[in-house]
């Protein structure tokens, strides 16, 4: 059995010697980074199961690491600090933690939240595919198959075929689509990026993407997917 993996973002060497040897002991796998941009780095290259996230790091401070984390990954992620006020757990939580510890603390007390934060991360866990008459989707690796054919999708082009799967069926107006994928992007407020990128879709899953089948145009309103 593959073994859970550990990432450790502290720049106190001692401290993660220290949890390195107790963790590895229980069984995980565990690599450490000692400033917030090389743990940013390892976690996007290393994917972990959890991440272990001191606030006082040398070139970013550990809250705004996490915002980052939450931004772009599920990652679980517990806070080591010695900021040991309420507001200061709040704060952790608040901005994506899953939980706070306070320094010093026991290698017993971290090793039993780590195993319940990641019990609590798997029970939450989504379905890893998703199918919808001949298109399947895998939500673990961003990619598709159509009619068993897998297909290379953009991260942008996966969120949209997402869209229209987790809606089949129903017609979606393009403002509707906009607002889903794109909300927050000034370059496409008026434009017709919607159109474009169903356009490309189209090129990658329709047999004819002329005469398409799977992503229907609905004149005067926007599309609608058919799960054939």
């Amino acid at each position: 059995m593959t073994r859970q993996s550990i990432l450790i973002i502290d720049d106190d060497q001692d401290i993660v010697k220290t949890v390195t040897a107790n963790l590895e002991l229980d069984g995980f796998a565990v690599r450490s980074a000692s400033s917030g941009g090389a743990g940013l780095a390892a976690v996007e290259a290393q994917a972990p199961d959890l991440v272990l996230l001191d606030l006082g790091l040398p070139d970013i401070d550990g809250i705004k690491v996490c915002q980052i984390l939450r931004r772009d990954s599920d990652v679980p992620v517990i806070m080591l600090s010695a900021r040991d006020t309420v507001a200061d757990k709040l704060l952790g939580l608040e901005c994506g933690a899953d939980d706070y510890l306070v320094k010093p603390f026991n290698a017993l007390e971290l090793s039993a939240r780590i195993r319940t934060v990641l019990r609590r991360a798997r029970r939450s866990e989504p379905a890893a595919t998703c199918r919808s008459g001949e298109v399947c989707l895998n939500y673990r690796d961003h990619t598709a198959t159509i009619q068993d054919r897998e297909v290379d999708l953009t991260r942008t082009e996966f969120a949209l075929l997402e869209l229209f799967v987790s809606h089949a069926g129903e017609t979606l107006s393009r403002d509707f689509i906009q607002g889903q994928n794109w909300a927050d992007s000034k370059l496409y407020a008026n434009s017709r990026a919607v159109d474009v990128h169903v356009q490309r879709l189209r090129k990658k899953i329709e047999e004819n993407p002329q005469a398409p089948r799977l992503i229907l145009t609905i004149p005067g309103v926007g599309y609608r997917f058919e799960a054939t």
